[in-house]
């Protein structure tokens, strides 16, 4: 019964405090029925956070490491859990870049307030939890750089209130569902980097507030439908790489607030509208290049004044080039080359005046098209930032302005292939930042100007096919830093300079041939160790082969015909084990046709037309008719049957096999008996001796020559340790030559097989990028014990590891870019070499980690410790062989199928590769603390390859990160990072079929150093 019944009864203070009671406690048992359903539905997130963890299978950072059923820490403290103050409910979920494996569990979807859902790059897998769409205010969804599979679910669109949705880099398929169209608060749709089909959605022309769009490298072909007209707050379009055909859809271009527009790398045709400047008037970067565009660049694009990068290389394009006045201009990047432009008008070269105006241009490329013309003196008068300029392949006549000196932020200058006359202006030579210089494919007359030997930063330098005389200069040699060289197909005479040959940057090619050059290859020749190609054919030069030039270790191709060499070919060319081409053919050349050549890697030799005699060798090379060529030699016989030549004269052969009958008898009798001194004395060493890395010609050492060198292997020399070794440096004879002597530890199981299996791998190895090896010694301590040690060419810049893990108080300096990319070069030349170019044998390293890159004095990296290495005859044992051995390698970086027992193989040395590669760009060890079962460094490289990730997580130049910014320096420095990291990441796959080989990095990482170095070879991303 209702206290009110006694209200008539009661005085007036008497009914109000009644009253007031009442009030109190009813509105006391409102709070409480309040406070239960709060605290009911808070019970409900936290078991819904708790279900979200228990599907998590490794958290390697502990984000999670607070979400558990401790009362004492509200779930609303929880880290990357945010809640609303009033109702305690989640409202953000933050699990960005955790490292986190395992699935997004549905019972996220019991997050009923959540507005955020952050969870990208990490390593979630499974689909995506269709359960999301119960997310009724939901605003962002962020689960890129993940790998989710399956559909993208049609219940998002149930999350009317979203705005962000990016599901970029998962591993998603099917049709975008049309769906998403309802979604008509959505202003970011992001989906690249999945394998979608369907075409392109036509549901977009339903999403009015969109502003960023991108359907990159999806692969959804078919055509672009017109429906853009609604889209008016449209800032940024990414499409690329979608073989999308057909035309642009006249909407598209009608977006005034675009300013990135990205459809490059598909298959459009058309033409391209005309007014640029109205129709897109905040337009700041136009990419539409590898399309099939037709028709005139309108003069509108190039004289947009908002217009920063365009680019529409590699399409079908035609006509003038046209620039209309105006008073500014903000082009930074320019590129039209690979297209048709061309009028052959007396004025077609105008609009290099036009450019002048643009002061922060960097880039112009208009090589590979149909302009002729004389080049105009205001070619001079272009900007000062400018750092790649490419005339290339054109139609050019005339001479070279000299004003082109007055660029002076030039890296590569690119002339070649045109009709340029005259001489080489004398002040090119005031181009200090100059990278690359190409002029070759001309008609430049007159000498090589000497002052080119002050661009002491010249990489690569080309003057070939051209009329150019006199002698080369000299001063060429000041050019330390040149890998590339030619100068062939020109008139020069005179002697080669011997300053040219004490190069030993060159590593490419060094180009001379059809010259009238004349006398003596001369003895520098051995400093080109690095040197891949050396071609001198069609020249006069004289006199015999240097034996210096066996110490051209990396030389593949190796051409000097046509010139009057003579004499027998010197016996140090068994050491070019690199070797492929052989030419030496239409020179005075005499003697016997050398054993050597049949034990060679060739390819193809060709030693036709000299004086060589005697029998032909019929292994090898010379086995494969059509791989040799020794017609004009008339004194030679038998060989293989395919060779037609004449059979060998009895006489001889009667002479040969008694000698060898004597030899048979009498060996083996001396033998026996060194046999039996040999077994009781010195047997160990004999077996030893006979696995030493180079044979004969090693110096010999003893261990007390060894214990001197280093000071009675002192503390003050140790260098480091490895599984099996220790590492001193040493001062080895009266010269006291520095070397570095890696001792082993015969103690330790396994030492002294370590010993044989380096020297067995080693004793025929020969490349640049290899560690060179002195000597070895097997002998006896003073204490009688057994002692084995390699003597190695002592490296100056210690390993790569001290320079990414230096933890001394006087560090190294950091490693910039480029030196990474060149050190990550030279391992991948040194693998190419062990796995295919060693000979008739497969070495496959087994443990390269940077403790085993060892960098010379110039910074140049020499892969060492071959103490694990396997070698592989046949590639037959290659596949399909299975080791029983334990796993080889060192622990993140050895394979993840020697751990089950598989093969050792080349594919194994990959990913020991990869992974060292990401080291190297991360400066973080595989076996990093925040690294654990679930979460690798591979795992970790690729959920950063997003639009800002790498940059996130790479140390740049200067040791910092790299922060955002606007200039092409750093679009194109992102770039080349992003390339680094998908090289690593690819080469360090789980499944071997799916890594990339030796050849294919080389390419990549050529690309990647060309572009660092200013070659304009990498074209600007999203």
């Amino acid at each position: 019964m209702s206290c009110y019944k006694w209200l008539p009864f009661l005085d007036s203070k008497q009914a109000s405090f009644l009253i007031m009671v009442h009030i109190a406690a009813f509105s006391a048992a409102t709070v409480t029925v309040a406070a239960q359903n709060i605290t009911t539905a808070g019970d409900g997130d936290r078991l819904a956070l708790l279900a979200i963890k228990s599907m998590i299978n490794d958290d390697p950072q502990g984000f999670m490491a607070s979400w558990n059923n401790n009362n004492s820490l509200s779930f609303c403290q929880w880290r990357g859990v945010t809640c609303d103050p009033h109702n305690q409910r989640v409202t953000v979920l933050t699990l960005t870049s955790g490292g986190l494996f395992g699935t997004l569990s549905p019972s996220i979807g019991n997050l009923t307030f959540l507005r955020e859902i952050l969870v990208q790059n990490n390593s979630l897998s499974g689909e995506i939890p269709p359960e999301l769409g119960r997310l009724s205010r939901l605003q962002i969804l962020r689960l890129q750089n993940n790998s989710f599979v399956g559909n993208i679910p049609v219940s998002l669109s149930n999350c009317s209130d979203l705005q962000v949705l990016l599901v970029g880099f998962n591993n998603l398929v099917g049709k975008i569902p049309d769906e998403i169209g309802s979604l008509t608060k959505l202003n970011t749709l992001v989906v690249h980097g999945n394998r979608l089909q369907g075409g392109f959605p036509t549901f977009i022309a339903n999403l009015t507030s969109l502003q960023i769009l991108s359907f990159a490298e999806c692969g959804l072909g078919g055509n672009i439908p017109d429906v853009f007209h609604d889209l008016t707050n449209l800032t940024r379009v990414a499409i690329p790489g979608n073989n999308f055909v057909g035309t642009v859809p006249p909407s598209l271009y009608n977006l005034s607030f675009l300013e990135r527009l990205f459809i490059d790398t598909n298959q459009l045709t058309g033409r391209l509208p005309t007014n640029l400047g109205s129709l897109l008037p905040r337009l700041r970067v136009l990419s539409l290049n590898d399309n099939r565009f037709t028709g005139p660049l309108p003069p509108s694009y190039l004289s947009s004044p908002a217009l920063e990068i365009l680019d529409v290389a590699r399409n079908n394009l035609s006509g003038k080039i046209v620039i209309n006045a105006r008073q500014t201009c903000n082009l930074t990047i320019v590129s039209l080359s690979s297209n048709q432009f061309g009028s052959g008008d007396e004025d077609e070269m105008e609009f290099i005046d036009a450019m002048s105006i643009c002061r922060n241009l960097e880039v112009l490329d208009v090589g590979f098209n149909r302009l002729r013309g004389f080049l105009p003196e205001s070619i001079g008068n272009l900007s000062t930032r400018m750092y790649f300029l490419s005339l290339a392949s054109n139609a050019f006549s005339g001479r070279l302005p000299s004003s082109v000196a007055n660029l002076s932020g030039l890296t590569s200058l690119d002339l070649s292939s045109n009709q340029l006359t005259g001489t080489i202006p004398v002040n090119i030579g005031n181009l200090q930042n100059l990278r690359r210089l190409d002029l070759k494919h001309n008609s430049f007359t007159g000498n090589i100007p000497g002052s080119l030997g002050n661009l002491s930063l010249l990489i690569d330098l080309h003057l070939g096919s051209n009329e150019l005389t006199g002698a080369i200069p000299s001063t060429l040699g000041n050019c330390k830093r040149l890998i590339e060289l030619t100068l062939n197909q020109n008139n020069l005479s005179g002697d080669i300079p011997r300053q040219l040959f004490q190069l030993s940057s060159l590593s490419i090619t060094l180009n001379l041939g059809g010259n009238r050059l004349s006398g003596l290859l001369p003895q520098e020749v051995g400093y080109l160790q690095n040197l891949n190609e050396i071609i001198l054919a069609n020249n006069r030069l004289s006199g015999e082969l240097p034996s210096s030039l066996g110490s051209c270790s990396s030389l593949q191709n190796l051409d000097i015909s046509r010139n009057f060499f003579r004499g027998v070919l010197p016996s140090s060319l068994r050491s070019l084990r690199a070797l492929e081409y052989l030419n030496i053919s239409h020179n005075n050349f005499s003697g016997r046709i050398p054993s050597y050549l049949e034990v060679m890697p060739l390819e193809s030799l060709n030693i036709s037309f000299n004086g060589f005699e005697g029998e032909v060798p019929n292994k090898g090379v010379f086995s494969e008719a059509g791989a040799v060529s020794i017609v004009g030699n008339n004194r030679l016989c038998c060989g293989i049957c395919e060779l037609r030549l004449p059979k060998c004269s009895t006489k001889k052969k009667n002479k040969l096999s008694l000698a060898i009958i004597l030899v048979i008898s009498i060996i083996p009798a001396v033998l026996l008996c060194a046999a039996v001194v040999l077994f009781f004395v010195f047997y160990r060493r004999k077996r030893d001796d006979r696995l030493e890395p180079s044979g004969n010609s090693l110096i010999q050492v003893s261990y007390g020559m060894l214990h001197k060198a280093t000071d009675g292997f002192s503390g003050k020399n140790f260098i480091g340790e490895g599984s099996f070794s220790s590492v001193y440096r040493g001062y080895l004879g009266k010269q006291g030559v520095v070397v570095a002597v890696k001792v082993l530890n015969l103690h330790r199981r396994g030492g002294s097989k370590s010993f044989i299996t380096e020297c067995e791998a080693l004793r025929n190895a020969r490349h640049r990028n290899l560690a060179k090896v002195i000597t070895s010694c097997s002998s006896i301590d003073f204490q009688g014990n057994e002692f084995k040690a390699i003597v190695y060419e002592f490296m100056s810049n210690g390993s790569l590891d001290q320079w990414l893990h230096n933890n001394k108080q006087h560090e190294v300096p950091r490693l910039s870019l480029l030196q990474r990319v060149c050190i990550a070069l030279d391992v991948a030349y040194a693998l190419d070499y062990l796995h295919y170019r060693a000979g008739n044998t497969i070495i496959v390293h087994c443990d390269l980690k940077p403790s085993n890159i060892l960098l010379d004095e110039d910074m140049v990296a020499h892969v060492g410790d071959f103490g694990l290495s396997k070698i592989l005859h046949s590639e037959y044992q290659n596949r399909h062989h299975s080791s029983s051995a334990a796993v080889r390698g060192t622990i993140g970086y050895a394979a993840p199928e020697y751990g089950v027992g598989s093969e050792v193989s080349r594919s194994g040395d990959m990913y020991s590769y990869g992974i060292l590669l990401l080291e190297m760009m991360t400066s973080k060890r595989p076996t990093d603390a925040m690294f654990g079962d679930g979460l690798s460094l591979h795992g970790y490289a690729k959920k950063a390859m997003d639009d800002d990730g790498a940059l996130e997580i790479i140390k740049g130049d200067d040791g910092q990160q790299n922060n955002g910014g606007g200039s092409t320096a750093f679009v194109k420095k992102k770039t080349c990072l992003r390339l680094l990291l998908e090289i690593g990441v690819s080469c360090s796959m789980d499944s071997p079929q799916y890594r990339m080989n030796t050849t294919r990095v080389i390419q990549e990482l050529q690309v990647i150093k060309d572009a660092l170095l200013g070659h304009f070879s990498i074209s600007q991303t999203s």
